[in-house]
C-alpha cells in the first residue's frame, strides 16, 4: 500500500475517533481520541507502519508549541509572580518522583531502567518519545506515555468534576 494512502488512513482514523471523543465534553478528549484511533490502526497490524515525511514531526511540534504559546499571555506572566513557588515545587517533585518511580519500576518489574526512567519522566509523549528514540527505545517510551496520557485525560477531568462541588474551583 502506498505511503500516502497509509498516512491518510492513520489521519482519518485519528480524526474520526478524535471527533467522536470531542462529543464527550472532556477536556483533552480529542487528543486522547485521536491517539486511540491512530493506535488502533497501527496495532491492528493490517496497515504498514506510518512513515511520516521528514520534518513532519518537527512541524507538528512547532504547531503544538505555537498553540500552547499563544495561551501564555501577559496575564499568565502576572500570575506567575504568585505561582512561581508552586511551579518550582511541582516541577522538582515531578522530576524527583519520576526518577524514583522509573528506577523502582525498572528494578521491580525487570524492565530496562532507561525505558522506565523516560516513561516515568514528566515530559510530554512527543518530547520523551524523541529522547527515547535517540537511545533506541522510542516505541517503548511512547507506549508508556500513551497509557499515562490517556489515563490522565480521561480520569483527571472526572476527578476535578467530582471535587468541584466540594470547594475546588477556579477562584
Amino acid at each position: 500500500m502506498p505511503s500516502l494512502i497509509t498516512l491518510l488512513v492513520y489521519a482519518l482514523a485519528g480524526s474520526a475517533v478524535g471527533l467522536l471523543a470531542l462529543r464527550t465534553g472532556l477536556p483533552g478528549a480529542p487528543l486522547a481520541g485521536a491517539l486511540i484511533g491512530a493506535a488502533m490502526v497501527s496495532m491492528s497490524g493490517r496497515m504498514d507502519v506510518a512513515e511520516w515525511p521528514p520534518g513532519t514531526r518537527t512541524a507538528l511540534q512547532i504547531g503544538i508549541g505555537t498553540v500552547i504559546g499563544t495561551g501564555l499571555t501577559r496575564t499568565s506572566l502576572e500570575q506567575l509572580q504568585d505561582l512561581w513557588r508552586p511551579a518550582v515545587l511541582i516541577t522538582l517533585t515531578l522530576v524527583m518522583t519520576g526518577l524514583v518511580v522509573g528506577l523502582w519500576a525498572g528494578r521491580l518489574l525487570g524492565v530496562d531502567p532507561l525505558i522506565t526512567l523516560l516513561g516515568a519522566a514528566p515530559g510530554g509523549i512527543s518530547g520523551m518519545s524523541l529522547v527515547g528514540e535517540d537511545y533506541g527505545v522510542g516505541a517503548a517510551v511512547a507506549a508508556l506515555h500513551a497509557v499515562r496520557l490517556i489515563t490522565v485525560l480521561l480520569v483527571l477531568p472526572t476527578v476535578v468534576r467530582l471535587l468541584t462541588p466540594l470547594g475546588l474551583n477556579n477562584s
